[in-house]
């Protein structure tokens, strides 16, 4: 992974340990993953598990307003961003 980030000039910033504050916002995302998704699927196979992911995935992506995006679909803020952009 340090080579990858390397040659990509990303530069790898890690939580410290035991300090899940340092990034609130993807610690109540793995929390809420966690509960709606893993918890509730039992996954068979490899393939399985992929299709379930997706699906939901694209429901949190596509179906499901976010209260701290002002109840906004994800994917609808994204497009209406691209939109308004001048660029490309």
């Amino acid at each position: 992974m340090d080579l990858w980030a390397y040659q990509r000039g990303v530069i790898l910033d890690f939580s410290r340990p035991g300090k899940p504050t340092d990034n609130a916002f993807i610690e109540a995302f793995n929390g809420r993953f966690r509960q709606e998704c893993l918890n509730a699927h039992w996954f068979m196979n490899l393939a399985d598990a992929a299709e379930k992911l997706e699906t939901w995935r694209r429901d949190y992506n596509e179906q499901r307003p976010h209260g701290a995006i002002g109840n906004k679909v994800p994917a609808a803020l994204m497009k209406s961003v691209h939109e308004a952009s001048p660029c490309c």
